[in-house]
């Protein structure tokens, strides 16, 4: 088989855990199967030259972040090609520009145009095992380009498309997709399989275990993908278009930080103040969430909405600049405010989830500041001090009906069976 694998950076974080992969990776070689591999920068790298950007400049083009920021998977896939050399194995090493990984001109969030995989075959056919800079493409100029935080993952999956793999492994420190996070809900449950749908909206609504779009490259392309633990053996989680799960209301419960919001105050109340607002964001590239529309006692229309931490510089500058041809009165935001969701194909045929969704947050006396709903989701903009406590109470609350669910669907079947 093509087997693609992506290593995080808490699987190379130091020398030990690079030799660990090194070990496993070599494992699958000797099992005769051809590798790929994509590494993430080592542990906390990406993180320790964001600082020693601010430490110079304290908002860095993202043209120059992303040439800063592209060296810390460049490290890892070299200290890799060491580690399997010195355990006898053959490998080589290469960056986004030696194999052909081209995107779009937008520097920091760049999207995968094409991959050309005539470099990474050759390789293979001579009997090496190929390292990838993940997270990193070059544009149409030849500029360096980063797709993202946690956009390895992407680009394991399209390089997994592009060369028509067999199967994508995406190794990190946790062993599989959970129902929440474990390390803020300690009985969260592993799941064995998630559809590409509901995978897709925990990724985007906040859960970190896969990049977002790395989601959609695999529902796009039907890529098998597997999400395992590169610290033990243990099976892992299989996303994949139909999934045969126990009867569940929701499939996991997500929390995202990174949130801020901004409201746009006194708007005339007329037409074509909405698209002005939004096609301002879309011309900056900043991503919109969750909106509310609202209209005050003197006539005029508030409009507020959700975006990335990140983008919030660059929205606030726009909409200031912009703030007369808006009619704005004021323009505010709030980075206090974090997103907390919940997604789960069975809520389409499952009346009363939305109540119980609502009746925990009130027991857990978080108070809702937005809400966003779609067939397989609802999210909720709260204080970001009590993510923590509502993501407590909404697990609970669904992993008990869950429970309940399974129950009555046993002493059903256990009824068919004494009336047959």
């Amino acid at each position: 088989m093509l087997i693609v694998q992506k290593y995080g950076g808490s699987s190379v974080a130091d020398a030990e855990r690079v030799l660990n992969v090194a070990k496993r990776i070599m494992r699958t070689r000797m099992e005769g199967h051809d590798v790929v591999v994509v590494l993430s920068a080592q542990g906390k790298t990406t993180d320790g030259l964001i600082a020693k950007a601010k430490e110079i400049n304290h908002k860095p083009s993202r043209r120059e972040m992303d040439m800063l920021l592209s060296t810390g998977e460049q490290q890892s896939v070299a200290l890799m090609a060491m580690a399997i050399s010195a355990i006898g194995g053959r490998a080589v090493s290469l960056n986004a520009a030696q194999v052909g990984i081209e995107t779009t001109n937008t520097y920091s969030n760049a999207r995968i145009r094409t991959i050309n995989t005539e470099r990474i075959e050759n390789e293979l056919d001579e009997g090496s095992i190929v390292l990838v800079t993940g997270f990193q493409g070059v544009n149409a100029i030849g500029d360096t380009t980063t797709l993202g935080r946690g956009g390895s993952d992407t680009s394991a999956v399209a390089l997994a498309a592009a060369l028509n793999a067999d199967i994508c492994e995406i190794y990190t420190d946790v062993d599989g997709v959970y129902t929440a996070d474990p390390r803020v809900v300690p009985d969260a449950v592993k799941l064995d399989e998630i559809s590409y749908d509901e995978m897709l909206e925990l990724a985007s609504l906040g859960a970190k275990v896969l990049h977002h779009r790395s989601v959609e490259v695999a529902k796009k392309y039907n890529v098998k993908l597997v999400v395992r633990s590169s610290m033990s053996e243990a099976e892992g989680t299989e996303v994949k278009e139909e999934t045969k799960m126990e009867r569940m209301l929701v499939s996991g419960v997500a929390a995202d930080k990174k949130v801020s919001r901004i409201s746009v105050m006194g708007i005339k109340d007329e037409p074509g103040k909405a698209f002005e607002v939004f096609s301002l964001m879309a011309k900056e590239k900043v991503s919109v969430d969750i909106i509310l529309q609202s209209t005050g006692a003197d006539g005029r229309q508030n409009i507020s909405f959700t975006i990335g931490e990140d983008d919030l510089d660059i929205a606030l500058k726009a909409l200031e600049k912009n703030k007369a041809r808006l009619t704005a009165q004021e323009i505010v935001h709030d980075e206090n405010t974090a997103k907390l969701s919940i997604v789960g194909a069975g809520m389409a045929t499952n009346p009363g989830v939305a109540a119980m969704f609502f009746e925990a947050m009130y027991d857990a006396g978080v108070n809702i500041q937005m809400i966003s709903t779609s067939e397989i989701k609802i999210t909720v903009l709260i204080a970001k001090d009590d993510v923590d406590v509502a993501m407590k109470a909404v697990h609970d609350k669904f992993k008990m009906a869950s429970v309940n669910l399974r129950i009555e669907g046993e002493k059903d079947s256990e009824k068919e069976a004494e009336n047959e």
